[in-house]
Formats: structure tokens, sequence, C-alpha cells
């Protein structure tokens, strides 16, 4: 998984942030980072949307980044979210992520505007001039640009992207992606249809409950590529109900407030965000409570 540091069960990290100024708990990041590979994860993601890059200054997404590589144990990838308005600020990012040692970084569209293929095509191809392996992120729902598998295969052919992760809830596209780009790979992108996704063929997880029960995320990865579907699917269907938060649009928060019941450093969001409702967090919380006494972690 060196040589293909997007494969295998990366977590997009969630940021913690101190309840008191809503600054940055490096210290925390950092410890947290080090949690995650020493229950099974492969790598993390930071900088995505769980990170909330939307709302960090330069600053503080490059010293992110910086706080992950320092963290990070030997082997074990960090492949920075390097997403932005336009293509010359995402290659910035890229190239700040290669001067820090990462390997690979993840790349929505364009998500200033609804781009056609050809802008698509333009705006990775600019990034991909930072030197790096790029793994695409198709989030069509979020950014209303889907990368469908037809672009998917150019993109690949052009040798702007090696991987994808995949969003935006279809799991048939693993296999149409598979048909027309067979040397791309597949991570399953959203956590509700992780299962589905890397039955289908994903090599590789991009999510975010990992934050809070990584080690049942990882033993559900390893028994859903090894084909043991009946250690799968019952592990799938015990986690279902906090994974499909992972497709909601509180999804940071609910996220977050799992990883507070798990003891992990989840805390408070930055606006706009706002935190759960009364009713929505009692829920996630009672979840999480029932799934931590089961012995999950």
């Amino acid at each position: 998984m060196e040589t293909m540091p997007w494969r295998g069960v990366l977590v997009a990290t969630a940021l913690p942030l101190r309840r008191t100024d809503l600054g940055i708990d490096h210290d925390a990041y950092a410890a947290h980072v080090r949690w995650l590979a020493d229950n099974g994860c492969h790598g993390v993601v930071p900088n995505g949307s769980l990170g909330e890059y939307q709302v960090l200054s330069a600053d503080e997404r490059a010293a992110v980044v910086r706080t992950a590589v320092q963290a990070a144990p030997p082997g074990f990838a960090v492949v920075p979210g390097v997403s932005a308005y336009g293509a010359d600020e995402a290659r910035r990012w890229a190239e700040q992520a290669a001067e820090t040692g990462c390997p690979a970084v993840m790349l929505l569209p364009p998500t200033a505007y609804r781009a056609d293929d050809a802008a698509v095509a333009a705006h990775y191809r600019e990034v991909a001039r930072a030197g790096l392996p790029i793994v695409a992120y198709n989030n069509p729902l979020d950014t209303r640009v889907d990368l469908t598998p037809a672009l998917l295969r150019r993109l690949h052919e052009d040798g702007l992207i090696v991987a994808v992760k995949e969003f935006s809830g279809d799991v048939r596209r693993a296999y149409t992606i598979a048909e027309l780009a067979p040397g791309l790979d597949v991570l399953a992108g959203a956590d509700d249809v992780a299962l589905e996704l890397l039955v289908a063929g994903a090599v590789g997880w991009i999510g975010g409950y990992q934050n809070a029960v990584p080690a049942s995320c990882v033993r559900l990865y390893q028994a859903a590529v090894s084909g043991d579907l009946a250690a799968a699917t019952p592990l799938y269907r015990a986690l279902h109900p906090l994974l499909r938060w992972d497709s909601r649009t509180e999804f940071v928060q609910a996220i977050k407030l799992s990883m507070d019941v798990a003891g992990r450093p989840g805390g408070p969001t930055r606006p706009p965000r706002r935190p759960l409702s009364p009713a929505d967090a009692e829920h996630v919380r009672t979840t999480t409570e029932r799934l931590i006494a089961a012995g999950h972690r």
C-alpha cells in the first residue's frame, strides 16, 4: 500500500477545535492521527469536507497537513484534500502537500460553478502539474459536477488521476467504471454504501465514521475485500445506523458527536455549521453508546 497509498482504509479526519475560541487543537489532532494508525487504519485524508477545510485560513490549512505528516508513523499515508474554487489555488495546495512529504492528494472538480467536461479536465490537468498522484473525488450532490464513468475514463487515460473516491451513492458506478477504466482504482466514499462498493471491487475506503469506531470499520473492510460476507454483513448492519449519517448534511456534527461519546476529540464545528437538533443529537448519542457497549471501537 506504500506504493499505492490511497488503497486500504483512509480516514477523512475530523478536526478537533477548542470550545473556547474554535481554534485548532493540534496536539489533539496529532494524537488522533496516531490513534487511528494504532487501530489498523492505513492513512488519513486531512482537509476534506469533514475537516471543515472551507472555513480554515490558508495558514491553518497548511498547518493541519504538517501536523498530520509529523504525527503519522512510518508507512501511514497522509493524502490531503486540495480542493479549491479554482485550479491555481488547488495546484498550490498540491505543491504544499508535495513539499510536506505527502504521497498523493484528493481533489474535487471545480467547486465555483457547474463545470463542463472540458473545464473539469483542465482543472485536473493544472493540479497534476504539482507532480503527485491525484485521487478524484466525485460528490455531485455537493459540487453539482458529476464525474461520470466516461469522464473518469478520459481523466485516467490522460494520466491525470489514479483513483476516484466515489460518493454519488450509486453503487452501480463501480461496475461501469471497471468496464470503462479498468486501471482506475475505485474507493468507497460514502460510509452507508461502503460494503456494496467493496463487494463490487473497490480497493479502498475513504470514510468518516472511522474517526469514532476505526477498529470495527477496519474489520468490516477486511471482511469485505476478502469476500467473507458472513462476517461483513452483520457487522455492516450493526454499524449502519451510524454510517448513514455520513451522507446527511449534518455529517460533520454527527461524526464529531459520536467521537465525543467514544472518548475521542470531536468537539464543536465552525459556522455556518450549527449543533445538531436535540432530537438528532439524542439519536446519534444513544446509537453510539449502544454500539460502544456492544464492543465496537
